[in-house]
């Protein structure tokens, strides 16, 4: 935490010093008023001047993209984490060699991950903020193979009448099978049992 206690003629001039010392901007701050300004006799002697703490505010973004760095390393594991931010949507992405343990199976490991860095983000933050981890681009890649197993159960689906049962997934890739799903002619989508044992049925119509 970077806390600077400063002095000034008024609490504004304290507060626009400790601003200055931490090299950061007003929104990012939170002020104590230690000691008020207060005039002496004759308007000189004796006078003392504000007195305050000025305290940065930990960036949420920041907070969880250390923590996420600092869980990689302790694991072992050599990589880069970049982080990008786009109309509100934040992203971090593990790019290295060897990071299927990162990414575990069908995601586990990295949604397990997903969730403590936006538990850490919104430690520090009044506004609700989604980060999105991904390595090695396996999001989309299977998002991309979850669309052709949806195509691919539908037609079986279809073809013998009956419903098909798909393994367990996260409430992300369950929304992904119900949307390519939802305008396909002959079938339809629901979920079926409890976290985390919940799965998709393709039924037909």
């Amino acid at each position: 935490m970077k806390k600077v206690t400063v002095s000034g003629k008024t609490v504004e001039e304290a507060v626009s010093k400790g601003i200055s010392q931490l090299n950061t901007t007003e929104d990012r701050v939170e002020v104590t008023i230690i000691e008020n300004p207060q005039k002496g006799f004759l308007g000189f002697i004796g006078a003392k001047p504000a007195v305050v703490d000025v305290v940065v505010r930990p960036d949420p973004v920041e907070e969880a993209h250390l923590f996420l760095k600092d869980v990689i390393s302790n694991m072992g594991f050599s990589v880069e984490v970049t982080k990008s931010e786009e109309k509100g949507q934040v992203l971090f992405s593990i790019e290295g060699e060897n990071i299927g343990p990162l990414i575990g199976k069908h995601g586990h490991t990295l949604d397990s991950l997903q969730y403590l860095l936006n538990l850490v983000a919104n430690r520090y933050s009044d506004d609700y903020i989604r980060i999105t981890l991904d390595a090695g681009n396996y999001r989309m890649k299977r998002k991309e193979s979850l669309e052709q197993l949806a195509q691919r159960l539908a037609v079986k689906a279809l073809s013998t009448k009956r419903e098909v049962r798909l393994e367990p997934m996260n409430a992300h890739e369950r929304k992904v099978i119900h949307h390519i799903l939802q305008h396909k002619s002959g079938v339809k989508t629901y979920s079926d049992g409890e976290e985390p044992q919940r799965r998709v049925i393709i039924a037909p119509a």
